[in-house]
């Protein structure tokens, strides 16, 4: 085998075996830093031995066995390596089985642990969508540092702090007791949702959408669905996902510029994701990202803009706002009941949401401002908004669009 080919096979084989390996060696090891650092040497191995000997029939039993191995050689070179290789052995079953090293159930046991740690409330928002990039996704930091439009440098720093900040707080590789999951659980969603909507709608740079990041984001929100079955809110934010990736071939032009909601073909929304996101959505509940898939839903279902069910989403936003109230979602349901009842209607609560002062600089406040500005006809206030609007996104695509909708008045 080639080097480049190998190489291809060992990213390949590590994008899909990275969150088992790691989550496996930290069980073991009961460190999720060591247990990466192992995870890395058995890439590496792997990077100098496959071009010689090929990819192995089990390349994720071969990677654990290679990781263990380097872990006792380690204690070897310590006092205390007679303790820790009894321990070691304790664990250690047959890697060369085509089953790999563990049971499903371990396996599934040890990445809900993963996913916990990687999410827990003492690290901030930052370190945990880092950390789990790298620890669940099987990203690079360069990867991450590119989705985001950081620094590699930036992205290495907050995930040494992260793991840092794990071990000082002592926290344990496990999952939490079932009367901390539910709170924990909101947090390791919002990670998932925030990667997604990253991707989704990028927040700055010159692309509108990163595709990967909305990639990886729906893959981890499968994987917590698999180990979290009973839970709802799990299956809405995977409903969620599915139904808004559905859309991504529709919401670029054929420069990459930005297509919005109402001017998209939907021919082109992937039906097969609508499919499995309605099917999620059967299993959601009244949750907050239910509620949210819902409302995808309403879009997915109508063959053509006009056949949406404006009444239903704004029925479906007053619900939201009563579980989970922010501004953001009184301005979508202004925007729904605009939609629903006429844009005079819909601007009195813009109005009211700018009266408040909540959503002072957030761009999309006077970009739905001018929208309905614009549809009652007051061409140079909607011109003024839309110039307000490009003037506060850091997005080079969604200003484009802006200033050109501005024009347009």
């Amino acid at each position: 085998m080639s080097a480049p080919d190998a190489r291809r096979a060992v990213e390949a084989v590590w994008r899909i075996e990275s969150a088992r390996l790691i989550a496996g060696l930290a069980r073991t090891v009961r460190d999720l830093g060591l247990a990466e650092e192992l995870a890395q040497d058995a890439l590496v191995a792997a990077l100098e031995q496959w071009p010689r000997t090929g990819v192995p029939d089990n390349p994720g039993a071969w990677l654990t066995a290679a990781a263990k191995n380097r872990f006792v050689d380690q204690y070897r070179r310590r006092q205390n390596y007679q303790r820790k290789l009894e321990q070691i052995g304790r664990e250690q079953e047959d890697l060369t089985a085509p089953d790999a090293s563990t049971g499903v159930g371990d396996i599934n046991d040890d990445l809900l642990r993963l996913v916990f740690t990687a999410c827990h409330p003492v690290l901030s928002s930052e370190a945990q969508v880092a950390l789990t990039l790298r620890m669940l996704g099987g990203l690079t930091t360069d990867e991450i540092a590119r989705a985001f439009l950081v620094s590699e440098s930036t992205v290495a720093q907050r995930i040494v702090r992260a793991k840092k900040a794990l071990a000082k707080a002592g926290v344990p590789f496990e999952v939490p007791a079932e009367d901390e999951r539910e709170a924990r659980l909101a947090g390791v969603l919002g990670v998932i949702y925030l990667i997604f909507n990253e991707g989704y709608s990028a927040t700055a740079g010159d692309d509108w959408m990163r595709p990967e990041l909305c990639s990886d984001a729906v893959r981890l929100a499968r994987v917590l669905a698999g180990l979290m079955p009973a839970e709802p809110e799990v299956h809405g934010l995977v409903a969620l996902l599915e139904i808004q990736a559905s859309r991504s071939a529709a919401r670029l032009g054929p420069g990459g510029e930005p297509v919005l909601l109402l001017d998209q073909d939907r021919t082109r929304w992937d039906r097969l994701l609508i499919r499995r996101g309605l099917a999620a959505l059967e299993k959601a509940g009244p949750g907050p990202y239910g509620i949210q898939a819902a409302i995808a839903a309403c879009h997915a279902r109508a063959v053509r803009p006009e056949d949406t069910d404006w009444t239903r989403i704004a029925g479906l936003y007053e619900a939201l706002a009563l579980v989970a109230p922010s501004p953001v979602v009184e301005l979508n349901h202004a925007v729904a009941i605009g939609m629903a009842f006429g844009p005079s209607v819909g601007l009195e609560l813009v109005d009211e949401i700018v009266a408040a002062g909540a959503l002072e600089g957030y761009h999309l406040l006077p970009s739905v401002r001018g929208d309905l500005l614009a549809k009652l006809g007051r061409g140079e206030e909607a011109r003024a908004e839309f110039e307000l609007a490009a003037s506060l996104t850091r997005n080079a695509r969604e200003r484009r669009l802006l200033l050109d909708r501005a024009a347009c008045c």
